[in-house]
C-alpha cells in the first residue's frame, strides 16, 4: 500500500494561497518558527502539510516508509502542528502553551494569538529530540 503523505515542493506557492489572510499570516509565522527551531528548509508533504526534516522508519510489523520529522498544516478551522512521535512527557511545556487540544501526534491551535511562542519552540525541539532518539533524522 502506498504512503498517502508524499514529499514534494512548492511551499511558497502553498503559503501564498492560504485563506483567509489572517490564517496566511499565522502560517507564515509558524514557518518562521519551524525554520528557526529546526534549521531546515520546509517541504510540502501531500497537498497541505509543510514539513521540516524527514526520517525513514520500519516498524516491527515490517511496514516502512519516509515521513516528515515535524511540521504544520494551516487548516481553515485550526492550525495543526505535527510533533512526532507524540506528546508523551511534554505536559509541563503544554501547560505553558496556551489554548490547544491534542490528537495522537497532532496539536490543534485555533489561532496563534494567545499562544506562548517560546513554549511552542520548546515543544517542537522536544519532539525532534524524542524522535531523534528513535530514528535517524535527515534535514530537508
Amino acid at each position: 500500500m502506498a504512503q498517502k503523505t508524499q514529499e514534494g515542493a512548492g511551499v511558497a506557492e502553498f503559503l501564498a494561497a492560504v485563506e483567509p489572510e489572517a490564517r496566511r499570516a499565522e502560517a507564515a509565522r509558524l514557518d518562521a518558527i519551524f525554520r528557526e527551531v529546526t534549521g531546515w528548509q520546509p517541504r510540502m508533504w501531500g497537498p497541505s502539510i509543510i514539513g521540516y526534516g524527514r526520517y525513514a522508519y520500519t516498524y516491527d510489523s515490517g511496514h516502512s516508509g519516509v515521513t516528515l520529522a515535524t511540521g504544520f498544516s494551516p487548516r481553515k478551522a485550526e492550525l495543526v502542528v505535527y510533533v512526532l512521535p507524540g506528546y508523551e512527557a511534554l505536559g509541563p511545556v503544554l501547560a505553558e502553551l496556551g489554548p490547544h487540544r491534542l490528537g495522537k501526534s497532532c496539536l490543534y491551535l485555533k489561532r496563534l494569538a494567545g499562544i506562548n511562542e517560546d513554549a511552542l519552540r520548546r515543544l517542537i525541539r522536544a519532539g525532534l529530540d524524542d524522535l531523534g532518539r528513535r530514528w535517524t533524522l535527515e534535514p530537508t
